[in-house]
């Protein structure tokens, strides 16, 4: 064999130019590949050809701003001082205080009601068509009173007023000049790479009982704008929203998707196993339902809604933000039979037997937070909570004042009851409507609690503890198994799944305390069950005689509204295998992420204005994560 020996500058070559080397190989016949090849062929980084997403995007698919019928009563910033505080800008509240977030958003949904859309800002300025109408004179009157008390119970009568089967001032050209000006402010504000203004409203349905949607456009303002915002004036039954959403997108090639609000107020009606009207459910809609609504809102300022105590007593972080005493507005007490229809992991569960009876599984969804805010504001963080609406503005007296108010006192909901919650994530290979749109219909996303960790939750049937020690666990992730969202094949014989799940700590908030998988799956008796594991957690804890993780402690320094990252790790990876696993019975997994306990909004309220709240407003929180599920169908 001959030799030939590379020059420094030849093998620089190769690595930065391997078509140019292969030639000069072709003009030397004593070069083989046996002493080239390895070199023609190796990668230097391990990041070239890497297609997957590399980075979470935070956002939010539910802020409401003075467009909203709703909002607007008491809200009076518009639409695009939100895209501006979003993308990190200081704006004015509507009660004059300085806002601003702490990092900002990647992406922004405004969702303002398609009920009379953009009414407000025309009722407001005095718009003579608008004061026509004996209602759009009372109203004006009144808001324009500066009586608190007069404004106030006018907006809810206003807000009432939406339960109707007709708008009480009814204006389509005006709608259509609010949307153009919405859907030209979002193309303006997005900034594909930087920040993403994607195009939505929202579908509000059955008042009190919170059937609402947060419809989203993957497309800009020239696609957008061939339609109108649905509204309930148009239907109350969602199976009508649905098909709204089919024809926009066989008539113009468009994409839209929809987001159920959160169900925890529904009483019932959100995650139901019948029609609308009350029929058998049929696969059509099933299928249906599942291909507009591939994603829920799991957690939001109105409470959290991935499980409840009375639903899942052997889980002892069930009980997180519940609001469960009756349905939004108070005027219909909620009874134990309805909660699980209402609930995320149940729907989930219920949704596997919907599968086994009609084929489809209308619950296959993943899971997003959003804030749904009323002030324009899109705040999650404890330490910056805005609050529900503007007529709740940081005070010292908000956590006292009420903020629904119900026929029945008991049901009015309390200051101190709002949660500031949450943030929608998701896996996009960049940061565009497009990207966005895309991984939300693969179900790529996961919620949190306002916190931005980061989560990874993989499943597949060959993951090993390697895989876990990698500081790369998604090339792992991507290339073994399926991201969040997806679905496993069937088992191999003999062979379980595991999976590759890691989470990091937002930089500004607490160490986390455990990650844990939750799974639910379908008995060959036809009943669902479910089991929450801790598979891998901080500090060296060892479980307890009753297989339990003894907690991970409390730094929390409720005076002073501080704490300290001295429990907790700030990363957590394992892999972990189903030890129950059965391969004939159908099941779902997510991953849970627990933060160390820190202060909640209300005691970073208590500190700054030097207050004592009642011994029932609690001052800590534990932040969280959820996953969108991963199925195993056999």
């Amino acid at each position: 064999m001959k030799h030939f020996m590379l020059s420094t500058v030849a093998l620089l070559c190769c690595l930065s130019a391997p078509a140019a080397f292969a030639q000069d190989i072709d003009n030397h016949e004593a070069i083989t590949p046996d002493d080239v090849g390895a070199v023609i062929k190796r990668e230097f980084s391990p990041y070239a050809g890497r297609s997957f997403p590399t980075r979470p995007l935070f956002g939010d698919t539910h802020l409401h701003t003075s467009v909203s019928v709703d909002a607007g009563t008491l809200n009076r910033i518009g639409q695009e001082d939100a895209f501006r505080f979003a993308r990190g800008e200081e704006v004015l509240s509507t009660g004059g205080l300085r806002a601003k977030l702490g990092q900002p958003l990647d992406f922004l949904v405004i969702s303002d009601h398609a009920e009379m859309y953009g009414l407000m800002p025309q009722l407001l300025s005095g718009d003579p068509e608008v004061l026509s109408t004996e209602a759009g004179r009372r109203w004006y009157g009144e808001l324009s009173t500066g009586d608190n008390a007069r404004i106030f119970a006018t907006a809810m009568e206003i807000v009432g007023s939406l339960s109707g089967d007709e708008p009480p001032i009814k204006n389509e050209k005006a709608v259509r000049s609010a949307w153009e000006t919405y859907t030209a402010l979002a193309d303006r504000y997005n900034d594909p790479g930087v920040f993403t203004a994607m195009i939505g409203f929202e579908w509000t349905s059955a008042g009190g009982y919170n059937m609402h949607r947060n419809v989203l456009f993957r497309d800009d303002a020239t696609v957008a704008n061939q339609t109108l915002p649905f509204s309930q004036y148009d239907s109350k039954n969602p199976e009508d929203l649905w098909s709204y959403m089919a024809e926009f997108e066989a008539r113009t090639g468009g994409d839209v998707l929809a987001i159920p609000h959160n169900g925890n107020l529904s009483n019932g009606r959100m995650f139901t196993v019948e029609n609308f009207d009350g029929t058998p459910l049929t696969a059509e809609l099933a299928a249906k339902r599942i291909q507009y609504e591939p994603l829920i809102e799991i957690t939001q300022i109105k409470g959290d809604g991935e499980a409840h105590p009375y639903l899942s007593p052997n889980d002892e972080f069930a009980g997180y933000e519940v609001w469960d005493r009756s349905n939004l507005n108070g005027t219909e007490v909620k009874t134990p039979d309805m909660l699980q229809y209402e609930y995320a992991r149940e729907a989930l569960k219920n949704g596997l037997k919907l599968a086994a009876s009609l084929g489809v599984n209308p619950y296959k969804f993943g899971f997003v937070g959003s804030t749904d805010s009323h002030t324009s504001l899109s705040t999650a963080g404890e330490n910056n909570f805005f609050g529900k609406h503007s007529g709740v503005e940081p005070t010292e007296h908000r956590w006292e004042h009420v903020v629904i108010e119900a026929p029945d006192p008991k049901f009015n909901v309390m200051g101190w009851q709002q949660a500031a919650s949450g943030l929608a994530v998701v896996w996009a290979t960049e940061n565009t409507r497009e990207s966005i749109f895309d991984a939300m219909k693969r179900k790529e996303t996961y919620a949190t609690t306002g916190s931005r960790m980061t989560v990874r939750f993989f499943g597949g049937f060959d993951f090993t503890a390697d895989d876990a020690a990698s500081r790369m666990p998604a090339a792992a992730g991507y290339e073994k198994g399926v991201p969040m969202g997806g679905d496993l094949p069937k088992a191999p014989e003999g062979k379980a799944p595991s999976f590759l799940v890691a989470a990091m700590k937002d930089p500004y908030s607490g160490n986390l305390d455990r990650i844990q998988i939750v799974k639910g799956w379908l008995g060959a008796d036809g009943a669902t069950q479910e089991k929450v594991y801790d598979v891998v957690w901080s500090d060296g804890r060892m479980p307890g005689a009753d297989g339990k993780l003894p907690p991970v402690g409390n730094t929390v320094n409720v005076e002073k509204a501080i704490w300290t990252n001295t429990i907790g790790d700030p990363e957590l990876i394992t892999v972990w295998t189903d030890p129950e696993f059965d391969p004939a019975q159908t099941a779902f997994y997510y991953a849970r992420v627990l933060e160390i306990p820190t202060p909640r909004w209300t005691a970073y309220e208590a500190q700054r204005f030097g207050i004592k709240m009642s011994p029932e407003v609690p001052m800590t929180t534990q932040e969280r994560a959820y996953t969108s599920p991963i199925w195993y169908t056999p």
